[in-house]
């Protein structure tokens, strides 16, 4: 693996050009993930030639987006023209603990871009720019288009899986007896917390279409034993039985109001001592640069949902009836936001 050793820092001019083609940098990492280059440069450094036999491609066009992506730290190009893999690259393995192939194949991917060809409608209505190409909302695109899930679900599952350890080595679960995992998925994040924490039992809550597809992990995972799978819709009731409610990615998904009743249904359910933990990105007061931002428009284009400051967390948990009791940061972008009764 090399290091990359371009480290000028280019004028405003170029800075500002860079940026206006970022579509383009961005499709290259779509087309080398979709292609595997990652995959293939982890047995040893190869030519774009060597690549390009490889993968079926036009041998210059391919060493065009290689020299580009390698300007970028993306990719290294050696002095034998063999294209190496980078620290930044290795991330584009598909078998790599914290692998981030399968965000890049739904980032690029067709139907993401011309959601977000439509910024400008967002932002000129305050609608989602989903619900203007393709007329629905996108849980319910996501429902419609099976090809589109899967892309979304392989995301989402990799996301869950490079974040589980930084949250619980960041965060203190050791208290809860019973934690419930709402929208949890097949239960990735509650497999490494109970791992973490023997004497502690789980309950994970989705939709039943998902709940189904649980136990295969959760009993791989060797945790089947240890938690009850319950079904339902977060917008109708939340069961009760948890000293923990813990949510990851779910209420940047959605707008204030329809956030305010999944946390009071949370907190109906919920005893007098009960915690609720929401793991989210805060966006940083000022100019800071954070991914939180750039998430915040994707939330704005695809659900209509956004990312939130410290001090619009506390308003929110306010008006679903908690008090913010404290913020963890984690070693990843994301955070633990804990809330209690008021």
């Amino acid at each position: 693996m090399t290091q990359p050793s371009n480290t000028n820092v280019p004028p405003p001019e170029a800075i500002l050009s860079q940026m206006l083609f970022g579509a383009l940098m961005q499709q290259s990492i779509y087309i080398v993930a979709k292609l595997g280059i990652a995959d293939i440069l982890a047995k040893k450094p190869q030519t774009a030639e060597e690549l390009a036999a490889q993968t079926k491609t036009h041998a210059p066009s391919l060493y065009r987006v290689l020299r580009t992506l390698a300007s970028a730290g993306v990719f290294a190009e050696n002095s034998d023209n063999k294209f190496d893999l980078t620290p930044i690259a290795a991330l584009l393995q598909s078998d790599a603990p914290n692998s981030m192939r399968d965000f890049a194949l739904l980032l690029g991917d067709e139907w993401h871009w011309r959601i977000f060809s439509e910024l400008k409608h967002s932002v000129k209505t305050g609608e989602t720019a989903q619900s203007k190409v393709f007329g629905n909302e996108l849980f319910e695109h996501l429902a419609q288009n099976p090809q589109d899930e899967e892309i979304f679900n392989r995301a989402m599952t990799s996301h869950s899986l490079a974040s589980v350890p930084a949250i619980v080595e960041a965060y203190d679960f050791s208290g809860a007896g019973k934690l419930m995992d709402i929208a949890g998925g097949h239960g990735i994040l509650l497999t490494g917390i109970l791992k973490a924490n023997p004497q502690m039992y789980g309950i994970l809550f989705d939709l039943p279409s998902v709940i189904e597809g649980a136990n295969e992990w959760l009993e791989k995972e060797d945790v089947g034993s240890r938690v009850e799978l319950a079904s339902g819709d977060f917008f109708e009731n939340v069961p009760a039985g948890a000293d923990v409610y813990m949510m990851k990615h779910i209420i940047h998904d959605w707008d204030d109001e329809r956030s305010i009743k999944i946390l009071q249904n949370v907190r109906s359910a919920m005893n007098d001592t009960g915690k609720v933990l929401i793991i989210e990105m805060v966006i940083p007061e000022g100019n800071e640069s954070s991914p939180s931002k750039i998430l915040d428009l994707q939330m704005l284009i695809g659900t209509g949902g956004k990312e939130r400051t410290e001090d619009e967390y506390g308003k929110l948990l306010e008006a679903s009836g908690f008090r913010l009791t404290k913020i963890v940061p984690t070693k990843s972008p994301l955070s633990v936001i804990e809330g209690q009764r008021a």
